[in-house]
């Protein structure tokens, strides 16, 4: 039953997961900086980039596609209903029932589609051949992470993801070698997903090892902008997931507002130490050649399946 409370939580998710998302980032590239003991840039640097690009022209190609234009809509919209899907606040959500987890892969593979053939349109070598990278990497990452949701809703019973974090949290604490599998195949598929080194270098414009830069090296002003927002929405997004399958302890329930108030700081410092942690992982390692992803991705689906028999054979 949908109820006023819940509008409100879908809401505040959204919005938050709007106004977050580029603070997530910034946070994540000042926590880089401080490791390789850098003057770090302001936290608040994402925002003034994103005010700056909306505020500018964009410039299209002379032969530019309708769907080049739409593109940068589409991948953003994309990325809001997925941020509304996943519980991040509470579980009592209206967009929740009507899409589960595998609706949520659909929705990133939904938006990778797009980007890539925009990034075809144009005819450019640079964009096809970050097209043909970024399938690459979703046509392996996507599977990998399929298996971790399936290990996850093993122990629930349910896809629902809302249905998931309600199943951890009323049981008791311990640890689960299903979903410890299931975790170390969830951070390699995140890295590849939201383009991090090992498999991209989100702060590199080398053509030669390029990923994402060179999916949206053609697009600029509000285009950009909402090419840089749906990218820090996507990282977000899957800090969520994390969040809520291995760490859900916080998320407020169906009606307990007091709950929802709580569940804000909680939230952020949540995200704060997954940032710290994701910058420490991306120091540790080096980017390796395009070749070696399939194997790094590959590792990350066999981690997933072995989740998966072990809670067969375990029952945990």
């Amino acid at each position: 039953m949908i109820t006023f409370f819940s509008v409100f939580s879908q809401l505040l998710e959204i919005l938050f997961a709007l106004a977050a998302a580029p603070l997530l980032t910034g946070w994540v590239n000042q926590c880089r900086s401080w490791l390789q003991n850098k003057s770090a840039p302001s936290l608040f640097q994402p925002y003034r980039m994103l005010h700056k690009l909306f505020y500018k022209d964009s410039v299209l190609a002379e032969h530019a596609s309708p769907l080049f234009r739409a593109a940068p809509y589409i991948v953003f919209g994309c990325m809001i209903l997925a941020c509304g899907i996943i519980p991040t606040l509470s579980t009592d959500l209206p967009l929740s029932p009507a899409a589960d987890a595998i609706a949520l892969v659909g929705l990133f593979a939904l938006a990778r589609v797009f980007i890539s053939l925009a990034a075809m349109d144009i005819g450019t070598a640079f964009g096809s051949m970050g097209a043909r990278r970024e399938m690459l990497v979703g046509f392996l990452a996507e599977p990998a992470l399929l298996m971790v949701l399936f290990s996850a809703s093993l122990l629930t019973g349910s896809t629902l993801l809302t249905s998931m974090v309600e199943n951890v949290i009323s049981r008791e604490l311990a640890i689960y070698p299903s979903l410890a599998f299931a975790g170390v195949a969830f951070t390699i598929v995140a890295l590849a997903e939201n383009a991090r080194i090992p498999v991209d270098n989100p702060t590199t414009h080398l053509e030669l090892t390029m990923i994402h830069e060179a999916l949206i090296l053609e697009y600029s002003g509000r285009h950009l902008a909402l090419m840089e927002w749906a990218a820090s929405l996507k990282l977000f997004a899957y800090s969520c997931i994390g969040l809520a399958i291995f760490f859900p302890w916080g998320i407020a329930e169906a009606n307990h507002p007091l709950a929802l108030v709580a569940s804000l700081p909680i939230l952020i410092m949540k995200l704060a130490i997954g940032g710290g942690l994701l910058a420490l992982i991306e120091m540790g390692s080096a980017k390796m050649r395009i070749f070696r992803v399939p194997e790094f991705l590959t590792a990350a689906f066999l981690l997933a399946v072995i989740g998966m028999l072990v809670h067969f054979l375990l029952g945990a």
